[in-house]
């Protein structure tokens, strides 16, 4: 039986050959090397080395070895994603701050229905069997966490409801993972012949994906909120 396509990052990555398996797209590389000339022209200060090192991670996500293992293993899928919108997303919105944005409520809600669509194992399999799904995939999920983390992080945003924002966001990935690693059966037909080669049934595979979300994915947002909470804290004792 021949495993469902995957459209991008080329063959699924095997353990001798996954260090060699770079994706050298050049459009992906141009893409990159075009922000940081907007990083270098537009940017500042920590702003700028917070875009510099968001361009790092976008190398790592897209064009290194992670791209193939992503491929192959439904958990460094997961790792892919986590490191767009936990990573990637919040130093972009630092180099590249808001000044006005939707209600963080309606970006939650957004930021919700982009992770959750994009985990229903139909429409997963789709995206990464089409080069246009693929894509999809991951211009909404960069986007929508960029639109939340920018409002969040935004000078005069009301903290409150920046750090219900980012609890609610830990509360729904963690519900998330939590479905994923405990489900009965393997849900994501691209990944039921390439895992086997790395130690892991696709089940195994699968709750590695889920445990991974259901923990250290949020431990950004957890981060960004007691931070959050601490500033507030402090200001709070600072004014009395």
């Amino acid at each position: 039986m021949i495993a469902p396509v995957t459209a991008y990052c080329g063959t699924p990555a095997i353990p001798a050959e996954v260090w060699t398996s770079w994706n050298l797209d050049p459009v992906v590389m141009l893409a990159l090397c075009a922000l940081a000339v907007t990083l270098r022209v537009h940017t500042v200060g920590d702003a700028q080395r917070s875009g510099y090192v968001a361009v790092g991670l976008l190398g790592v996500v897209f064009l290194s070895p992670l791209c193939a293992l992503s491929a192959a293993l439904f958990s460094a899928r997961v790792v892919h994603h986590v490191l767009l919108i936990a990573g990637v997303a919040p130093l972009l919105a630092l180099a590249f701050p808001s000044r006005r944005a939707l209600p963080l409520s309606v970006l939650v809600a957004i930021n919700v229905i982009v992770l959750w669509l994009w985990h229903v194992p139909g429409i997963y399999t789709w995206a990464i069997g089409s080069i246009a799904g693929y894509w999809l995939m991951q211009v909404s999920l960069l986007g929508a966490a960029l639109a939340l983390w920018r409002e969040v992080l935004r000078r005069n945003s009301d903290p409150g409801a920046g750090i219900a924002a980012l609890l609610a966001m830990v509360a729904q990935m963690g519900m998330l993972g939590a479905l994923i690693a405990f489900a009965p059966q393997a849900l994501y037909p691209t990944h039921f012949y390439t895992t086997e080669i790395w130690g892991f049934s696709p089940l195994e595979d699968q709750q590695l994906a889920g445990l991974i979300m259901w923990v250290p994915a949020i431990l950004p947002y957890l981060g960004a909120a007691l931070v959050m909470v601490m500033r507030r804290l402090f200001a709070t004792e600072l004014a009395r």
